[in-house]
């Protein structure tokens, strides 16, 4: 790994930590959305999913265009599809319990 990139590292997966956020990755890999449907795709207020879609869109995980005057986010396919991929890989191959990895205390 170069030099300094783990603060890099550190920030990027720690806004993937988030299970909001990766609900509405996952959401958001059916197609672009604003912050209303996704909300309701996802059984959250609304508050909440706008809360937790600003990191996303900082990072560059999602984006987000003005349709009037609505957001429509949409995610970063050429990132986030990769990184799934990455992570289901990993789960089938490496994870004994079927993907389903547990953290210490768990």
């Amino acid at each position: 790994m170069k030099k300094g990139l783990s603060e890099t590292c550190y920030r990027f997966f720690s806004v993937l930590s988030n299970p909001t956020r990766l609900a509405s990755l996952e959401a958001l890999s059916e197609g672009p959305m604003n912050v209303t449907k996704l909300s309701e795709s996802l059984g959250q207020e609304q508050s909440m999913v706008s809360h937790n879609l600003r990191p996303l869109v900082q990072c560059g995980f999602v984006g987000v265009e003005r349709r009037g005057k609505e957001r429509v986010y949409s995610l970063n396919h050429a990132t986030v599809d990769a990184l799934f991929k990455v992570v289901e890989n990993h789960a089938n191959k490496y994870c004994p319990t079927g993907g389903r990895c547990h953290l210490r205390g768990d």
